[in-house]
């Protein structure tokens, strides 16, 4: 942040150009001998608010503004399995409304990979093999039932190992898109150790009643769709990621597809 001395000198120079153009602006039709010494003292105070206004936002904005080139993060999705919303699904007032327009997408560092694959997964439901919970992280995102992975009844989660710490910065995580319907208590949480006790973050919540006992969220429920949820990380850096959910508007059951983790090992 600049001191209050080169503040003040950089708006006395806007001071001295903006008033200029506003007096011309405003006396388009005056001579220039008509304009006095007081017009120009009245319109002072103005043109210094707006020069001092001007330059703090775009300090403000610069210091803001993350060290490093940003890009789209590159996501390939699968095809979509269904169109339109089914109308005899109950849902909560805080669903998002299903879009039919593309995702935005999400400005991340340059050179991020997924660091999913490879990644030693643990689950909730003892019943869950090792081999089952790898097809979360194979890159298979198609919507058959050949990709889906089904967990127990209740409050489940998935974790997701690194290996080591890394920073994150976006999460996307598919449970079944090959029906409209709403996942219930989706929260993501990052730690340092396996139990999750130490440094436990929430990345994201939409469990609004708090049913799972994790805290109330303040993220909305959504229709689970080709795209995926994108989570934005902002890098974040843990080891760890844990995946909850609490069956869905079609299943009591627990569903997931694949989760995809972008980052890069932490410094």
């Amino acid at each position: 942040m600049a001191s209050s001395a080169t503040v003040f000198k950089s708006a006395i120079g806007l001071v001295k150009r903006r008033c200029f153009g506003l007096i011309i602006g405003n006396e388009m039709q005056m001579k220039t001998s008509e304009i006095t010494l007081k017009q120009l003292l009245l319109s002072l105070p103005l043109c210094a608010t707006l020069a001092v206004l001007n330059y703090s936002t775009g300090e403000l904005l610069a210091a803001d503004a993350p060290a490093g080139d940003l890009v789209p993060l590159e996501v390939k999705l699968p095809p979509p399995a269904f169109k339109g919303t089914p109308k005899d699904i109950q849902l909560s007032s805080y669903v998002e409304p299903l879009s039919d327009k593309p995702r935005p997408p999400m400005m991340v560092p340059s050179g991020l990979k997924n660091l999913a694959p490879g990644s030693k997964l643990t689950c909730s439901d003892k019943n869950a093999t090792a081999s089952t919970l790898q097809k979360i992280v194979d890159g298979d995102k198609e919507a058959t039932d050949e990709s889906i992975i089904f967990l127990r009844k209740g409050t489940q989660w998935v974790q997701v190992d690194l290996g080591s710490p890394a920073e994150v910065f976006a999460i996307l995580i598919w449970h079944a898109h090959n029906s409209a319907k709403v996942y219930h208590d989706i929260i993501v949480q990052a730690a340092d150790d396996p139990d999750f006790i130490e440094n436990v973050r929430t990345l994201y919540n939409n469990d609004q009643d708090n049913t799972s006992g994790l805290g109330v969220g303040t993220d909305r429920e959504y229709f689970e769709t080709h795209e995926g949820r994108l989570i934005n990380a902002k890098g974040v850096k843990a080891r760890y990621l844990r995946f909850y959910s609490k069956g869905s508007t079609e299943s009591a059951l627990n569903e997931y597809t694949e989760i995809e983790v972008y980052g890069r090992l932490a410094k």
